[in-house]
């Protein structure tokens, strides 16, 4: 079977080969356009290679050994931390978190938290579960 050059392909081979398992469509545009990189994506969501973040972000998919559901290859604050560093937003602990590491707090942070510097108007998760975003100095 010959080895087809198309936009899938490529797209395809650069998501296997990635280090980082976040994506956003930038990371393609000197493979195609806007739109073709799009719809290339979101054919890969439905083929179950891939999971989306949020708008244009997308993580590397894997079949979870528990529930047989797919899920993300890293856990979610990992994914958002990569990705907020990807879309060029600093990201620091937060309050919560501070107070854990000196000895003011019991409470184990979730992690579900961000700290962020800047304003983030997006939402990053899957299947119901979101980060939240908190304002840091």
């Amino acid at each position: 079977m010959p080895i087809r050059n198309t936009l899938e392909s490529r797209i395809s081979y650069r998501i296997r080969r990635s280090k980082p398992p976040v994506f956003v469509r930038q990371d393609f545009a000197d493979i195609g356009g806007y739109d073709q990189v799009g719809r290339i994506l979101r054919k890969l969501v439905r083929k179950k290679l891939l999971i989306n973040l949020g708008y244009g972000a997308y993580a590397r998919a894997k079949e979870s050994r528990f529930s047989g559901e797919l899920v993300p290859e890293e856990t979610l604050p990992v994914l958002a931390k990569i990705l907020l560093k990807k879309i060029g937003v600093k990201t620091g602990p937060t309050l919560a978190e501070e107070r854990y590491n000196a000895g003011q707090s019991t409470q184990v942070p979730t992690g579900r938290v961000i700290g962020v510097k800047g304003r983030v108007v997006r939402r990053i998760g899957y299947n119901g579960k979101f980060i939240v975003f908190e304002k840091t100095a």
